[in-house]
């Protein structure tokens, strides 16, 4: 008898320990438990969804039963959501119908967020609002310092989300100030720069895809955002495929799992096939051994290893500038992509040969010095970009010694750097077959 109660002690303590092995079950914490009753007001049934705390992907959600193919891992009810109806029916509605020019459905959201995270405990929405990250790590929000540190491509593209937003606030201010009578306080101290960037970060980062028809109050950008508080707490896998619509006989967002899940692991989905560069500039996370992953290589990169004195060089840039062979040039898992290879066999054209271009933007093959010459730079360019890399990891490193504030944005950098490396140690070995080879 002994015996086997013991066992039965171990089996549960093993079924107990389970539950941490990937992930601390949080549920028990207050500002779930509010969560969980205020969706469930509002029709949301219980699933097996547990809020946790992952080691590698931070806060998710952990499933208490084994989970397959087309299984439903979420139902949430169209009451649940917030979208541009929920502001509408709020006492912001009125002044957004009288605002001219409309007011997009973006800033619509992002006034409501504000001005909701401004009533605190007056706030309908106060149970999901208490969940939402306090910061996040988008682009927009990194320090000049960090973003200094990020590749050439993508650092112009943090630059050019910091003016969107910027130029957002700006042009917004005056609909701000119209919304006056509805605050004790002054509207420029409640929807400042700050406030508009966290509204901004929190819709760009967790909104899912949810067509509405136009309304005439609004600006002609399309409405697509709801917010749906618990769903947004699953993270996302490159590995997972998922089917998520909102169905019009259950009135409720579902996402269906095109994968098995283990009881007690992290239920993911993916927010699409994404590189990381995309997921850090949109999402503010890297997800490691990414198969979308890339390396993207800068016009300027391209042409340090060709001649200027070569008499076709501009002919070629226009070239490959007019069939857009200037952009999304990359190494990845697989070596240098067709578009790289094919913009670097342009430009290694001899003068006897330019006149075959079309010839090469083809695929087809001109010469076996063409091929030579345009692997041996792919080479070049490719230990360039690793140094490059090296150098800036070495310099991550320093920095995370030294700035102690930055250090949680200075590990996404480099953990971007890292997979960079990876992704570029990988192609450096791919050409030196086929150089071997040719």
């Amino acid at each position: 008898m002994k015996k086997s109660r013991g066992r039965t002690g171990r089996k549960r303590r093993r079924k107990h320990l389970q539950s941490f092995v990937d992930g601390v079950n949080c549920s028990h914490k207050l500002e779930y438990i509010k969560l969980k009753k205020w969706l469930k007001d509002r029709g949301f049934e219980d699933s097996n969804l547990r809020p946790a705390e992952f080691w590698d992907t931070g806060r998710g959600l952990m499933t208490t039963k084994a989970l397959q193919v087309w299984d439903l891992i979420i139902s949430l009810p169209e009451k649940c959501l917030l979208t541009t109806g929920t502001v509408l029916s709020s006492c912001l509605g009125e002044y957004i119908m009288k605002w001219k020019p409309p007011v997009s459905p973006l800033i619509a959201l992002s006034t409501f967020l504000i001005a909701e995270k401004h009533a605190g405990e007056k706030s309908l929405w106060k149970p999901y609002l208490d969940v939402l990250p306090k910061t996040y790590t988008c682009l927009v929000c990194l320090e000049h310092d960090v973003v200094s540190l990020l590749p050439e491509p993508l650092r112009k593209k943090a630059q050019e989300q910091r003016t969107t937003v910027h130029e957002l606030y700006m042009s917004s201010r005056a609909f701000f100030s119209s919304l006056q009578p509805l605050f004790a306080e002054n509207t420029g101290t409640i929807f400042n720069y700050s406030a508009l960037e966290w509204a901004w970060c929190t819709i760009n980062t967790r909104t899912i895809y949810m067509k509405h028809s136009q309304r005439e109050c609004f600006s002609l950008e399309p409405d697509v955002y709801a917010l749906a508080p618990y769903l947004d707490l699953l993270n996302h896998s490159p590995n997972v495929q998922v089917k998520a619509a909102f169905n019009e006989q259950t009135r409720s967002y579902e996402i269906r799992t095109n994968s098995q899940c283990k009881k007690y692991e992290e239920v993911f989905i993916c927010y699409g096939p994404h590189d990381n560069q995309r997921l850090l500039l949109e999402y503010g996370f890297v997800a490691m051994d990414n198969p979308h992953s890339s390396v993207y290589v800068s016009s300027d990169t391209l042409l340090k290893y060709f001649p200027p004195l070569d008499k076709q060089r501009n002919a070629k840039l226009s070239i490959l500038k007019d069939h857009d062979f200037l952009e999304n040039l990359t190494f990845g898992w697989d070596g240098p992509s067709w578009r790289l290879l094919t913009a670097l066999k342009l430009l290694s054209l001899g003068a006897d040969e330019f006149t075959c271009w079309r010839r090469t933007l083809l695929g087809d093959i001109i010469s076996a010095r063409n091929e030579q010459q345009t692997l041996n730079i792919a080479a070049k360019i490719c230990h360039f970009l690793i140094e490059e890399t090296q150098h800036v990891l070495l310099q991550i490193s320093q920095l995370k010694r030294n700035k102690e504030n930055l250090k949680k944005h200075l590990a996404l950098v480099e953990a971007l750097r890292l997979e960079d490396l990876k992704i570029l140690q990988k192609s450096a070995e791919i050409l030196c077959n086929l150089n071997m080879a040719t």
